[in-house]
């Protein structure tokens, strides 16, 4: 499977507003520092993701971006999907074929490679993974000796 650069720096951009626990929304800039996405890139992708109801945004000098759904239902293969489209390794694990070429012997593999892969992706959310990013920190924080 292969996300694009736009899937990785949207992942990341979601990940942040996941993490922020604050009402006031954040700032395209602070997001873009965050997680050192060009600043234009990162416009396009929140206005692309604006557009699919994942984000929200809000004008003025104390405008910025919120997400629009709640980081427990929202998954990482929902923000893949929208931006990548279908998550199917079989497609790029499959060179193209002769029109005279016998099937693939390996097809009900890569099935079953994307059937694990969906699995992992639908059913982790971005409350999952800033979770997981908390809990590694504390643990790398811990890690000290007098």
């Amino acid at each position: 499977m292969t996300v694009s650069a736009r899937c990785h720096y949207a992942l990341r951009a979601v990940y942040v507003l996941a993490e922020h626990r604050g009402p006031a929304p954040l700032k395209a800039g602070e997001i873009a520092e965050r997680q050192r996405i060009p600043i234009k890139f990162l416009e396009a992708i929140l206005g692309q993701l604006r557009g699919g109801g994942f984000v929200q945004s809000r004008r003025g000098a104390e405008g910025g971006y919120l997400l629009a759904v709640s980081p427990e239902e929202l998954t990482v293969g929902a923000i893949i999907r929208f931006i990548d489209g279908p998550v199917d390794p079989a497609d790029q694990a499959r060179p193209k074929q002769r029109g005279d070429a016998p099937p693939s012997p390996f097809q009900g593999f890569w099935e079953r490679v994307g059937r694990a892969i969906s699995e992992v992706v639908d059913e982790t959310t971005f409350a999952d993974i800033v979770q997981e990013n908390r809990d590694l920190s504390q643990a790398q924080g811990a890690d000290w000796v007098i």
